[in-house]
């Protein structure tokens, strides 16, 4: 009965994790200043004059579906990122995975690399230097027994050392600060139809490959030994596991930038809400990340309204980044906290 019961509960939650989905991305369209609620929904009916319908469907919508997309990216890479290395501060962005995607981003933008400005060019460094990052932990770590407090120091380590690299590009082409500012900190403005497309097909193979992962990283969270035992190389596992996690993660950098601490804050959120089996955790984790990353989308537009209007300013936009960054550091020391607990 009390399985039966966690099931339904645990049901429940996803559903209610896909309405609010739908609500931030409902507030994240609405989120502009140029147009207001009625004259947004009045173009998604089919209505509307042809600037209006220029806002919404080439500058709003695809915007809002890049942020639910490259959200649920980072969701599913950093649960399975923490699983894999039995590491609750197993996040992309303290692995070396962010650092070294968005390292591969800056060099193809900032140096001024032939042909290597497109998206879709941008998606493929962002790629090559997300498991370029990967691997250099791996090498450190690999050899070792999986510990979690050896991998956490490995990979600040190489986080810190891909970010050098990121900041010796940009010394390199100070002219072009302006133009990959969007990778350092993160920022979903200026995406169009062409990010989308790009974007998506990449997070769904993937996100399939997750799910199938489901199983294994289930295994990998009770330890190597419980998961030799029951028939899995963990080895093999954990190395299917980190592609995975590079690969979602690249995508996401590669479209929108380092969103910091959303991939090393939903699994905490998903492993609480959905439980350890991977098969529920991971697709909530997906919705969590959607949420909370088009959520942060749609508070940094109302943000900079704000501050315009305050300020007196015509135009002032606040990264997206920026805000993921500031409320995932105050819930990760919350998290840190609660895990210390009273001495």
């Amino acid at each position: 009965m009390r399985a039966v019961t966690s099931f339904l509960v645990r049901r429940r939650t996803l559903a209610l994790s896909a309405l609010l989905v739908a609500a931030v991305g409902c507030a994240d369209l609405v989120a502009g200043r140029a147009l207001g609620a009625d004259d947004v929904w009045q173009v998604l009916g089919g209505a509307g004059d042809p600037a209006a319908r220029h806002v919404v469907l080439r500058l709003r919508l695809p915007r809002m579906l890049v942020a639910l997309v490259a959200g649920a990216s980072l969701g599913l890479a950093g649960t399975v990122l923490q699983s894999a290395l039995r590491n609750p501060l197993a996040g992309p962005e303290v692995t070396g995975v962010t650092p070294g995607a968005v390292l591969g981003a800056v060099a193809a933008t900032g140096l001024g690399l032939a042909g290597w400005r497109s998206p879709t060019a941008v998606v493929v460094a962002a790629c090559i230097g997300g498991f370029a990052g990967a691997g250099l932990l791996w090498l450190l770590t690999g050899r070792q027994k999986s510990d979690p407090a050896q991998t956490a120091v490995h990979g600040v380590l190489v986080s810190a050392v891909l970010s050098g690299l990121t900041a010796m590009v940009l010394l390199v082409a100070p002219g072009e600060l302006g133009s990959v500012v969007q990778w350092l900190v993160g920022s979903t403005e200026g995406r169009v139809w062409q990010h989308w497309v790009l974007l998506w097909p990449w997070a769904a193979v993937w996100a399939v490959v997750a799910c199938v992962l489901a199983a294994p990283l289930t295994l990998l969270r009770c330890g190597d030994e419980q998961a030799a035992a029951a028939g899995l190389a963990p080895g093999r596992a954990r190395a299917a596991a980190l592609v995975c996690a590079v690969a979602l993660t690249a995508g996401a950098v590669s479209a929108v930038g380092a969103l910091g601490f959303v991939g090393l804050l939903v699994p905490h959120l998903a492993f609480a809400l959905f439980g350890a089996d991977l098969r529920r955790a991971l697709p909530g984790a997906a919705l969590l990340g959607a949420a909370v990353v088009t959520g942060a989308d749609a508070g940094a537009q109302w943000l900079s309204r704000a501050l315009a209007s305050a300020l007196d300013a015509d135009r002032l936009s606040v990264p997206t980044g920026a805000l993921t960054t500031c409320v995932g550091a105050a819930l990760l020391l919350v998290v840190a906290r609660r895990s210390v607990g009273p001495e």
